[in-house]
């Protein structure tokens, strides 16, 4: 199917109903909000599929834009929350829903927020989080969403392919860093596969990438979350540096960087990018009490 055609059930948007959606509701797609508009169902709908979304779930899209993604997360899911920033967008988008997918209006809500400080949501709890999230803020929303609603079981998110890269990296891959290990927290993270850049409105100067995300408990630790988050942002600080002298700032000295490594059972001469989460988790355990903290 060409992507300048309607889809054959109807209900979809084409790349002409975008158009004419963003010229009605006086819509120009904006860099600063990273807006770039799916305009192909077949496209849509491999995402919902990848996702694993069935009509069990409760599902929580960000950026919902002109609902491309949430029409097609609609003829499965059971419930669909959009968290949208754009006020236009948002004002519109439940007239999209009522108009295209009339029997699925009472399943869905619309939440006017910036994502990064929605911290509850109407509507069930979420099961999965499925987005075609804004490049410029990809990584923090998505940490954000999976530390505020523990209750969501599987992500599929369309970031920039670079950042879908960094996500799915595993220890010792040159773009292994923040990202990678503050997912992997959550949760198991993987590359789901590839999107072209022609299936967007305005097409972006990227190629996309689906990445998959699976919770699964976070390590068995003593160290709290932050605490060790805090371990992971000073080693990537300083990446070039061994973790004796990236970590001297936040343990205190290198010295207490170096015990620290010791009682955790970790080489001080690595660098961070040769760490996995858990291995992270045992420095923040072993981190020397300063006599203010005695």
């Amino acid at each position: 199917m060409s992507t300048t055609e309607p889809t054959s059930d109807g209900h979809l948007l084409g790349a002409a109903d975008i158009r004419a959606l963003a010229e009605a509701f006086g819509v120009k797609p904006t860099k600063q909000r990273g807006q770039n508009f799916v305009i192909d169902g077949n496209t849509v709908r491999r995402i919902v599929r990848a996702a694993g979304v069935t009509d069990e779930d409760a599902v929580v899209e960000v950026g919902p834009g002109l609902g491309s993604l949430t029409l097609a997360l609609l003829e499965v899911a059971r419930h669909v929350t959009a968290v949208e920033i754009d006020p236009v967008l948002a004002r519109h988008l439940p007239d999209t829903v009522r108009g295209r997918m009339p029997a699925k209006a009472d399943s869905f809500d619309l939440v006017l927020s910036d994502a990064m400080e929605v911290t509850e949501l109407p509507g069930p709890a979420p099961t999965a989080l499925v987005a075609n999230l804004p490049y410029n803020v990809a990584v923090p929303v998505l940490l954000h969403m999976l530390e505020h609603f523990p209750s969501i079981e599987r992500t599929l998110v369309m970031v920039q392919s670079e950042v879908a890269d960094r996500l799915a990296a595993k220890p010792g891959n040159k773009v292994y860093g923040v990202p990678s290990v503050k997912a992997n927290w959550y949760a198991d993270v993987k590359r789901a596969g590839a999107i072209g850049r022609n299936v967007f409105w305005p097409a972006p100067n990227v190629d996309s990438g689906l990445v998959s995300l699976v919770r699964r408990d976070p390590p068995a630790t003593t160290a709290t979350r932050r605490e060790v988050f805090a371990v992971v942002d000073a080693a990537f600080a300083q990446r070039r540096k061994t973790l004796r002298a990236a970590l001297a700032g936040w343990a205190g000295s290198p010295a207490a960087a170096e015990e620290a490594l010791r009682g955790a059972g970790i080489d001080h001469t690595l660098r961070g990018e040769m760490l996995t989460v858990e291995q992270f988790a045992a420095i923040a355990e072993h981190k020397p009490k300063t006599t203010e903290e005695h």
